[in-house]
Parts: C-alpha cells; structure tokens; sequence
C-alpha cells in the first residue's frame, strides 16, 4: 500500500494531567511519519467535542492520547463505532489497564506476581486505613485510575498514610495502596508483530531523588538515570519479560504496550501497571528500549501504523 494514498491522524492533546507529555508523543510521531513518506495530520485536542467530524477525512488514526477518556477505552470506542483503522490496543484492553485494580485482579487471578494492595471505596475511609496500614509500611498511594505517575506517594507511617490518602481521594476521586515492593525498578517495552509479542529490552529506571520512579523523575530531564538494557543477570531479566508478555496477553493488548515492574531481591519481578499507551517523548522509555532493540524512532512509529493499516477493510474489486 502507497503510504502516501492514506490520511493518518495523529491524535495527541485531551483533558488529562497527562496533556503535556501527549502532546510532545504526538508532535514527535508526527515529525516521524512526514520523514517515513505518510500522509500524517497532527490533530491537538482539549476537549472531545467534535472530535467525529475532526477525524472524518482520516481512515486510520494514530491515538497518542495519554490518560483519561484517552486511553481508557472511551476514545478507542468512538473510534470503532467511526470505523477507524487505530493504533494500539482496542476498548476491553485499555479499560482494564487503566483500571490498576482491575489489572491487579486479572492478572493475580492468571498467576501472575503482583503487590498486595486493598482499593477504596467500599467501606469507611478510617477503617480502609486502619486494614492498609496491616500491609506493612512503606506502603504506595495511587489513584486507581491514573498514568505517568500522577498522583503517586510513597508513605511511611500512618500520619503519612492519613494525608496523602485523604490528597489523592479529593484530587481524583479515587485510591488504592498497595505493599512497596523493594528492589529494583524496571519497565518492559512490549511490540507486537506477525510472530507474536516480542520483548524489547528491560530498562532499569533510578530516580536520583526519592525512592519511586515518580512524575518528575519521568518527566525531568536528568532526573533519573536509565539503563539499557538492565544489568540483570540473563534468567531474571527472561522471566520479567516473560511476566511482562503474559501481562500483556491476559489483559488482550495490541500492537504496543508498557508493563512497569519492581523486581524483588529475591528475583520475582512484580507487575505495578501495564499502559496501552505508553509515552513516545524524547525522555520515553519506550523509544530507548525500542533503539537498544536496532528499532529506531522512526521505524517504530511507522511499524506501529503499518499494523493498523494492514487492519483496513479490503476494498471489494466488484464495487
């Protein structure tokens, strides 16, 4: 197929904290498709009112939407009820990753190691507290439903467990607080094509402040030192991927995906979140894994819209 015959949107911006850093995926998958030959389309967003008729002339679209009705399933919906050819994983898929207690359930549930954790609502938020706090601390804080990081404590005794708890239920409405797991911290880039789900390598992520690879570290340049590959020895650094690519298949992602881990001391690597929409900036930690994997920038992003071109309907010869 002639590239240059088919409109592609690349589809960044939306109402998330995540808008910033979608916006920077998107601007820089656009550069890439125009260097690849595509007809590409940067469509920035703040909100999703006439987002049909804005994507009317595009049959294939690339979302890089990070958070929020972005990669929740919502816009993923939209799309499919549009009859648009996308990139990435379609609506089941990212609903459930987005949800971190559904993904926590699903994947517990497949045998696969993930934190213990407890989420709110469901009772009363001193006696929720009072149960989290039996966890053992330091314990992690999170919305349930948030990425990049957003919102992300680590606390350490029940004062600390008390205030932050309290932050991130009246910011996002929602909370769930899982055991910290010491260790390592890693992140798994997973690329799908015709053979399967392939493993890039495994970088390890360490923050140069603080013990969690949080929103700053991710987004500050020189705030975090990366890694890659990890400096693993080669059986732990096969079962994380291996973990990670089960991961991704349990919870029925597609094309391209992030699992995020922490590797115990005693090798087990533990699954925190998998994100169906992982970050395509120059800091990401997708791209560095793609390029230690001889996957430059730009043949990934043209990779990845050549699987959703190849999902286009054949024309019928017969009109």
């Amino acid at each position: 197929m002639d590239r240059s015959l088919v409109k592609v949107a690349v589809l960044c911006g939306g109402d998330s904290p995540e808008r910033e850093v979608s916006l920077r995926s998107g601007q820089g998958v656009h550069a890439a498709l125009k260097r690849r030959g595509f007809s590409a389309a940067l469509i920035e967003i703040d909100s999703y009112d006439g987002l049909p008729q804005r994507l009317s002339p595009f049959p294939v679209v690339f979302n890089i939407l990070h958070g929020g009705a972005g990669e929740d399933g919502t816009v993923q919906l939209l799309l499919e009820l549009l009859g648009k050819s996308y990139v990435g994983s379609g609506p089941l898929a990212c609903a459930l990753a987005m949800d971190k207690h559904a993904t926590h359930q699903l994947l517990s549930a497949k045998g696969l190691p993930v934190p213990d954790w407890l989420t709110y609502p469901g009772e009363g938020l001193e006696s929720f507290l009072a149960r989290a706090a039996e966890l053992g601390f330091p314990l992690v804080i999170k919305p349930r439903d948030q990425g990049s990081s957003v919102g992300l404590f680590l606390v350490h005794d029940r004062g600390e467990l008390a205030s932050r708890a309290q932050e991130v239920l009246e910011k996002f409405g929602s909370l769930l607080i899982e055991k910290y797991i010491a260790g390592r911290e890693l992140t798994c880039a997973l690329l799908e094509g015709d053979s399967g789900v392939e493993a890039l390598p495994l970088v390890e992520l360490r923050p140069k402040r603080g013990a969690l690879f949080d929103w700053g570290a991710k987004y500050s340049p020189g705030a975090c030192e990366f890694i890659c590959p990890a400096e693993l020895p080669a059986g732990e650094a096969a079962r994380a991927a291996e973990v990670s690519k089960q991961a991704f298949m349990a919870l029925g992602c597609r094309d391209f995906a992030r699992a995020d881990l922490r590797l115990a001391p005693d090798g087990t690597p533990f699954v925190l979140e998998v994100n169906t929409l992982p970050g395509l900036t120059e800091l990401s930690t997708f791209p560095r894994a793609a390029a230690a994997a001889d996957i430059p920038y730009d043949g990934l992003v043209s990779r990845l819209v050549d699987r959703a071109l190849a999902r286009l309907p054949i024309p019928d010869p017969t009109g």
